[in-house]
């Protein structure tokens, strides 16, 4: 009867071990799906723009990050849906490559397709002690202070461990399963995570245009184009929000 026990008790010890190690699963690479809320009410201010959105105070997009130890890839996910407020958000692509410190951006602004290439900013996070739970993943918060009037906060899981995150963020000891402005007025939060070994043709970009631009052409450029316009600044400041 006491062999039958402790028989049994081994049987039960192992399968907690097991439990217990699958639960703590450290992730080295896979497939994340962001969802993206736009508050329009925030976003735009005028009458005109407010008119056009009619009751839509705001949006919401999807996203994938597929990933490894050295290249990730976040991209828009396409909805078969017609979107009749398309215009409201843009879309970007981001291409990291760890190795060769580099971003390759593929923005989509009203329509248009620009490339942009650029080096991995380093960016110094402000750890804190706040914690939440993103899709059963034990997260930290992170504050970035991009500027005196931009703070951006950030929800990063250990469990996961290379440094990707959405939007091409890095820097934070884990995945960032979470990303939003201060004000609320963008939130990006993870919706589900699964292991999965990419694949050469994952990391593939989807470019029609040729020209790549530095930060500093492409800003030239739109300057050269729109001027001060209000509508100039709007789209520069969409197209570097994350920059």
């Amino acid at each position: 009867m006491e062999k039958r026990a402790g028989i049994n008790f081994i049987i039960l010890l192992g399968i907690l071990m097991t439990y217990g190690f699958s639960q703590a699963q450290i992730i080295t690479s896979g497939r994340i799906v962001f969802e993206r809320k736009t508050n329009l009410e925030k976003k735009f201010s005028d009458a005109r723009m407010k008119k056009w959105l009619g009751d839509n105070k705001s949006k919401t997009d999807m996203f994938e990050l597929i990933f490894n130890d050295t290249i990730s890839l976040f991209k828009p996910i396409e909805s078969d849906v017609a979107d009749r407020i398309s215009w409201a958000t843009s879309k970007s692509t981001v291409l990291q490559n760890v190795k060769k410190n580099e971003n390759l951006f593929v923005m989509d602004i009203v329509g248009q397709q620009v490339l942009l290439q650029d080096s991995m900013h380093i960016r110094k996070w402000q750890i804190t002690d706040s914690k939440r739970t993103i899709d059963k993943y034990n997260c930290r918060k992170a504050v970035y202070q991009k500027n005196d009037s931009t703070r951006l906060y950030a929800w990063y899981a250990v469990d996961i461990v290379p440094s990707v995150g959405p939007e091409g963020f890095f820097g934070l000891p884990g995945a960032i399963l979470g990303l939003a402005t201060e004000d609320g007025g963008i939130i990006y939060f993870a919706k589900s995570v699964e292991f999965m070994e990419p694949k050469r043709e994952d990391f593939a970009v989807n470019a029609k245009k040729k020209d790549i631009y530095t930060p500093d052409q492409l800003k030239a450029k739109m300057e050269k184009e729109m001027g001060d316009s209000e509508w100039g600044k709007r789209m520069y400041n969409e197209m570097f929000r994350w920059l």
